[in-house]
Protein backbone atom coordinates (compact mmCIF):
# COMPACT_ATOMS: atom_id res chain seq x y z
CA UNK A 1 0.00 0.00 0.00
CA UNK A 2 1.16 3.18 -1.20
CA UNK A 3 0.67 5.55 2.13
CA UNK A 4 1.05 9.49 2.44
CA UNK A 5 3.97 10.61 4.23
CA UNK A 6 2.35 13.86 6.10
CA UNK A 7 5.10 16.66 6.41
CA UNK A 8 7.28 16.03 9.43
CA UNK A 9 7.24 18.50 12.00
CA UNK A 10 10.37 19.94 13.58
CA UNK A 11 12.62 18.41 15.66
CA UNK A 12 12.06 17.64 19.22
CA UNK A 13 8.09 17.50 18.47
CA UNK A 14 6.92 14.23 19.95
CA UNK A 15 5.15 11.62 17.17
CA UNK A 16 1.72 11.08 16.43
CA UNK A 17 0.17 8.10 18.36
CA UNK A 18 -0.35 6.05 15.41
CA UNK A 19 -3.27 3.72 17.12
CA UNK A 20 -4.66 7.49 17.44
CA UNK A 21 -4.40 10.05 15.61
CA UNK A 22 -5.80 13.30 16.75
CA UNK A 23 -6.07 16.70 14.99
CA UNK A 24 -7.00 20.38 16.67
CA UNK A 25 -8.82 22.51 15.18
CA UNK A 26 -9.12 26.33 16.19
CA UNK A 27 -10.65 27.67 13.44
CA UNK A 28 -12.32 26.97 10.48
CA UNK A 29 -11.63 23.03 11.30
CA UNK A 30 -13.72 23.46 13.94
CA UNK A 31 -16.91 23.45 11.95
CA UNK A 32 -15.39 22.40 8.32
CA UNK A 33 -12.85 19.57 9.05
CA UNK A 34 -13.56 17.76 5.26
CA UNK A 35 -11.73 14.30 6.49
CA UNK A 36 -12.88 11.35 8.31
CA UNK A 37 -13.02 11.28 11.88
CA UNK A 38 -13.94 8.91 14.75
CA UNK A 39 -14.36 11.20 17.52
CA UNK A 40 -14.43 14.79 18.02
CA UNK A 41 -14.00 16.41 21.61
CA UNK A 42 -13.53 19.62 23.02
CA UNK A 43 -9.85 20.31 23.68
CA UNK A 44 -7.25 23.13 25.12
CA UNK A 45 -3.84 23.86 23.60
CA UNK A 46 -1.55 25.55 26.50
CA UNK A 47 0.80 27.86 25.56
CA UNK A 48 -0.63 29.27 22.34
CA UNK A 49 -3.52 31.87 21.70
CA UNK A 50 -6.01 31.98 18.49
CA UNK A 51 -5.33 35.34 16.50
CA UNK A 52 -6.14 36.36 12.79
CA UNK A 53 -2.55 37.25 12.72
CA UNK A 54 -2.06 35.57 8.97
CA UNK A 55 -2.95 37.50 5.70
CA UNK A 56 -4.55 35.39 2.94
CA UNK A 57 -4.09 35.85 -0.92
CA UNK A 58 -5.62 32.64 -2.17
CA UNK A 59 -9.05 31.27 0.49
CA UNK A 60 -10.23 34.75 2.40
CA UNK A 61 -8.39 37.47 -0.15
CA UNK A 62 -5.87 38.03 -2.80
CA UNK A 63 -2.95 39.70 -3.48
CA UNK A 64 -4.14 42.92 -4.36
CA UNK A 65 -6.75 42.75 -1.35
CA UNK A 66 -6.09 40.69 1.27
CA UNK A 67 -7.60 39.55 3.49
CA UNK A 68 -7.18 37.50 7.10
CA UNK A 69 -7.21 33.91 8.37
CA UNK A 70 -6.68 32.64 12.05
CA UNK A 71 -3.40 31.18 13.35
CA UNK A 72 -2.17 30.16 16.49
CA UNK A 73 0.90 32.73 18.33
CA UNK A 74 2.71 32.42 21.55
CA UNK A 75 1.44 32.76 24.90
CA UNK A 76 -1.89 31.61 27.17
CA UNK A 77 -3.56 29.01 25.46
CA UNK A 78 -6.14 28.41 23.19
CA UNK A 79 -9.71 25.99 23.41
CA UNK A 80 -10.98 24.51 20.10
CA UNK A 81 -11.87 20.71 18.95
CA UNK A 82 -9.85 17.76 18.46
CA UNK A 83 -10.72 15.00 15.56
CA UNK A 84 -9.14 11.74 16.17
CA UNK A 85 -8.68 10.33 12.78
CA UNK A 86 -10.23 7.10 11.16
CA UNK A 87 -6.95 4.59 11.01
CA UNK A 88 -8.18 3.31 7.85
CA UNK A 89 -8.28 6.74 6.12
CA UNK A 90 -5.23 8.41 8.61
CA UNK A 91 -3.12 9.05 5.54
CA UNK A 92 -5.57 10.43 2.97
CA UNK A 93 -6.51 12.72 6.05
CA UNK A 94 -3.51 13.98 6.50
CA UNK A 95 -2.94 14.63 3.22
CA UNK A 96 -6.36 16.95 2.52
CA UNK A 97 -5.18 18.96 5.66
CA UNK A 98 -1.40 19.72 4.54
CA UNK A 99 -3.00 20.56 1.10
CA UNK A 100 -5.28 22.81 1.99
CA UNK A 101 -3.48 24.45 5.33
CA UNK A 102 0.01 24.52 3.77
CA UNK A 103 -1.50 26.20 0.49
CA UNK A 104 1.21 29.40 1.32
CA UNK A 105 2.79 27.16 4.04
CA UNK A 106 2.10 30.16 6.72
CA UNK A 107 1.51 27.37 9.03
CA UNK A 108 4.34 24.74 10.60
CA UNK A 109 2.84 21.37 11.36
CA UNK A 110 3.43 20.56 14.43
CA UNK A 111 2.50 17.73 16.85
CA UNK A 112 1.72 19.01 20.69
CA UNK A 113 -0.25 17.55 23.71
CA UNK A 114 -3.31 18.48 24.22
CA UNK A 115 -6.10 17.99 26.77
CA UNK A 116 -9.47 16.35 25.64
CA UNK A 117 -12.86 18.01 27.94
CA UNK A 118 -12.92 14.59 29.37
CA UNK A 119 -9.14 14.71 30.88
CA UNK A 120 -7.82 13.03 28.37
CA UNK A 121 -3.92 14.00 27.28
CA UNK A 122 -3.17 13.09 23.96
CA UNK A 123 -0.74 14.49 20.97
CA UNK A 124 -2.51 16.31 18.11
CA UNK A 125 -1.45 17.49 14.85
CA UNK A 126 -1.42 21.15 15.06
CA UNK A 127 -0.79 24.13 12.18
CA UNK A 128 1.07 27.04 14.17
CA UNK A 129 1.68 30.10 12.61
CA UNK A 130 5.33 30.89 10.96
CA UNK A 131 6.16 33.96 12.57
CA UNK A 132 8.98 34.33 10.11
CA UNK A 133 6.53 34.16 6.94
CA UNK A 134 5.65 36.92 4.75
CA UNK A 135 2.35 37.13 5.65
CA UNK A 136 2.46 36.53 9.21
CA UNK A 137 0.98 40.24 10.64
CA UNK A 138 0.67 39.00 14.40
CA UNK A 139 2.13 42.88 15.71
CA UNK A 140 -0.68 44.44 13.79
CA UNK A 141 -3.33 46.39 15.18
CA UNK A 142 -6.75 45.60 16.01
CA UNK A 143 -7.93 48.67 13.51
CA UNK A 144 -5.55 47.26 10.49
CA UNK A 145 -6.96 43.58 11.07
CA UNK A 146 -10.04 45.01 11.10
CA UNK A 147 -9.70 46.92 7.53
CA UNK A 148 -7.75 43.67 5.92
CA UNK A 149 -10.92 41.41 7.09
CA UNK A 150 -13.80 44.06 5.81
CA UNK A 151 -11.75 43.99 2.17
CA UNK A 152 -10.74 40.63 1.64
CA UNK A 153 -12.35 38.02 -0.54
CA UNK A 154 -11.05 34.92 -2.22
CA UNK A 155 -11.59 31.57 -2.99
CA UNK A 156 -13.63 30.53 -0.38
CA UNK A 157 -15.66 33.78 0.57
CA UNK A 158 -15.18 36.91 2.45
CA UNK A 159 -12.77 37.09 4.84
CA UNK A 160 -15.66 39.04 7.15
CA UNK A 161 -17.70 35.88 7.11
CA UNK A 162 -14.86 33.33 7.87
CA UNK A 163 -14.63 35.93 11.12
CA UNK A 164 -18.38 35.75 11.69
CA UNK A 165 -18.21 31.51 11.32
CA UNK A 166 -15.70 31.44 13.98
CA UNK A 167 -17.31 33.83 16.36
CA UNK A 168 -20.61 32.41 15.99
CA UNK A 169 -19.04 28.55 16.10
CA UNK A 170 -17.00 29.53 19.46
CA UNK A 171 -20.58 31.08 21.01
CA UNK A 172 -22.24 28.28 20.45
CA UNK A 173 -19.34 25.63 21.34
CA UNK A 174 -19.35 27.95 24.94
CA UNK A 175 -16.06 29.07 23.89
CA UNK A 176 -14.85 32.45 24.90
CA UNK A 177 -12.67 34.34 22.96
CA UNK A 178 -12.21 38.03 24.13
CA UNK A 179 -9.76 38.65 21.14
CA UNK A 180 -12.36 37.15 18.71
CA UNK A 181 -15.24 39.07 19.61
CA UNK A 182 -13.41 42.22 19.95
CA UNK A 183 -11.90 41.94 16.39
CA UNK A 184 -15.27 40.75 15.01
CA UNK A 185 -17.08 43.94 16.10
CA UNK A 186 -14.81 46.09 15.31
CA UNK A 187 -15.16 44.44 11.67
CA UNK A 188 -18.63 44.72 11.92
CA UNK A 189 -19.18 48.42 12.45
CA UNK A 190 -15.98 49.13 9.78
CA UNK A 191 -18.25 47.14 7.47
CA UNK A 192 -21.75 48.83 8.10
Amino acid sequence: MNRYTPVRPPAGDPDLDPAQTWVFGYGSLMWRPGFAHTEVRGATLEGFHRDLCLISIHYRGTRDKPGLVCGLKPGGQCVGRAFRLDAATESEALKYLDDRELITKIYIPRHLPVTLDDGRAVTARVYVSDATHEQYVGDWTDDTKAAHVVQGIGSEGRSLDYLANIARHLSELGIADANITRLYALAKTLSA
